[in-house]
């Protein structure tokens, strides 16, 4: 009967609206939920099969609701380095902190953003209890390869496994002005002697003995612009060097030849106890102000460095836009200790909300993959940010005043109804 589809479609006029109504509610209380996804109620009509000729039946309306994941809000800035955002598409990986804890199978998750701190465990982690998931770096601070399509190289971020970190020393840069009248017939002879600090990978300090020797000329011969480098480690090992300095035109000062080959090479290894690798003594090629240099008639030390440190402490850990995780020390030191990829999925829409702000893969939304920071379709990871809630709330309470609306339209759609029925009734009277 046609008067009772339109009694249906009244009813399910109020049903669709009160739904939309529960969006709008729920989207304005998450209006400053850091993260947070508007959800949206989309309508759909009903359409029945029509009776005879010139009747109609009403089929009313359906409502649909879609979370807009992929809806962008703005980021603001923190003073937390920790706090983690992804500036465009993408997300960050999380666990459940239950999961993480029990040491067993760490059920992967994600979020647009989080503030992420150290709990009593090391763990990064947010108030709600999400876990941020990393791939953990070598010990030499690179990241191995991994598995894209699959989280099994995914691990919860502990930050006291980095709590202390040596920087052993791996190069020593000698740049030494030596004088152009030490290598004359009438010369002293007398060797010039560096000593250069250097730190094993232990942390623990020794130092290097550089000595540069003058190789004085015949008597009334020129001078021969030789000098004879020996480096000497703690434990006796000896490397020596025969450098040949230009003695005129444009070049003039600078190194010709090193043991006899020219072009000369620009260091050598240096095997010191302690480390694994042997410390690179680095004497500069042509021109470099770092390196050796001939001229005039005195002896100047322009810069003698090296690289490494002691043992330090860690006092913080930041993110930069490429997704690594940085382990910052008190001697300087900063070493790379997780890699926080981006997930990114084919339909952000179909992702299976979860508590939290946080998502899960789901048949809708199709399989994920691990992309780096800033690559492919994903954006930038920002350290010291969140990201708002993508509620607009001009917006949203214009859509209740819309909803309200609609609702009375259909509930006096029923009261219209029943006054009509009421009608059929009375005509037996």
């Amino acid at each position: 009967m046609t008067i009772s589809s339109s009694l249906n479609a009244g009813v399910a006029g109020l049903n669709a609206n009160a739904t939309r109504l529960a969006t709008i509610s729920d989207n304005i209380a998450n209006s400053a939920t850091y993260g947070y996804k508007r959800v949206t109620a989309d309508f759909s009509s009903m359409v029945t099969s029509s009776g005879a000729s010139g009747s109609y039946s009403a089929g009313g309306v359906r409502a649909s609701m879609v979370r807009l994941v992929d809806e962008r809000a703005p980021l603001i800035g923190t003073s937390n380095p920790t706090d983690i955002a992804v500036n465009g598409r993408g997300m960050i990986p999380v666990t459940s902190i239950t999961a993480a804890e029990s040491g067993g199978d760490t059920p992967l998750m994600m979020t647009s953003t989080g503030s992420f701190r150290p709990d009593a465990n090391g763990i990064l982690r947010t108030a709600s209890g999400l876990v941020l998931m990393g791939i953990p770096a070598n010990p030499d601070g690179t990241i191995p390869s991994f598995p894209r399509d699959t989280d099994s190289a995914l691990r919860p971020v502990r930050i006291n496994d980095g709590q202390f970190a040596g920087n052993p020393t791996t190069t020593v840069d000698l740049g030494v002005n030596l004088p152009a009248t030490a290598t004359a017939a009438d010369a002293t002879g007398d060797p010039i002697e560096l000593t250069v600090e250097y730190f094993n990978d232990l942390g623990l300090g020794d130092t290097i003995s550089v000595v540069l020797t003058p190789q004085l000329a015949a008597a009334g011969d020129p001078p021969t612009h030789e000098w004879v480098l020996t480096a000497t480690a703690p434990d006796g090992t000896v490397e020596t060097r025969t450098l040949v300095f230009q003695a005129t035109g444009p070049a003039a000062g600078t190194l010709v030849s090193v043991d006899g080959v020219s072009p000369p090479p620009t260091s050598f290894g240096l095997a010191v106890p302690g480390n694994a690798d042997p410390v690179t003594i680095y004497f500069g090629p042509d021109g470099d102000n770092r390196g050796l240099t001939q001229l005039s008639d005195r002896f100047a030390v322009i810069g003698v460095n090296r690289d490494g440190a002691p043992i330090g402490n860690l006092v913080s850990v930041e993110v930069e836009e490429s997704g690594m995780l940085n382990a910052i020390y008190d001697n300087g030191f900063v070493r790379t200790i997780y890699q926080i990829p981006v997930i990114d999925v084919p339909n952000p829409n179909g992702l299976l909300a979860l508590g939290n702000q946080a998502y899960r893969v789901s048949r809708e939304s199709g399989p994920f993959f691990l992309w780096n920071a800033g690559e492919g379709p994903v954006g930038e990871m920002a350290g010291f940010s969140r990201e708002e809630s993508a509620t607009d709330v001009a917006g949203e309470l214009t859509a209740m005043i819309q909803t309200q609306r609609a609702y009375s339209s259909n509930a006096k759609v029923i009261q219209t109804v029943d006054e009509m029925l009421q009608e059929t009734t009375n005509i037996k009277r």
